[in-house]
């Protein structure tokens, strides 16, 4: 699953070695950072650095520990527009500016399943 967050972006997927945990993984170790600061209960998951993978940061946490997280980050949510909370919260220009390139590619996606879906009736 990809997460797009204000406090930041994460792959989370199962380890191979162990289905009842999941790793939180981030390709900035500040994203992860942000999100210990906000939920406390993470914060004994220490963020681990594999510098030979893609997601160079990461968390292994209880599959129980993320589904209270995620559970936490959707009862935060009070804002009507994503990419403007996302500025607002992060001021970072790199994270903004990826927002908005993901944005714009799944509109364009958008807009060409909507032309198949009406070409198939």
């Amino acid at each position: 699953m990809w997460l797009f967050t204000r406090y930041g972006f994460f792959s989370v997927s199962c380890p191979d070695w162990d289905r009842d945990k999941l790793q939180v993984r981030a390709r900035c170790k500040r994203h992860l950072a942000e999100l210990q600061n906000r939920f406390p209960h993470l914060v004994p998951f220490p963020i681990r650095e594999s510098p030979n993978n893609d997601y160079r940061y990461r968390m292994i946490v209880p599959n129980d520990v993320w589904v209270e997280t995620v559970s936490m980050l959707a009862k935060e949510q009070t804002w009507s527009n994503f990419k403007t909370e996302a500025a607002r919260f992060q001021n970072d220009k790199a994270y903004d500016h990826a927002l908005h390139e993901i944005w714009s590619l799944m509109y364009e996606h958008g807009m060409e399943w909507q032309k198949k879906e009406k070409q198939q009736g």
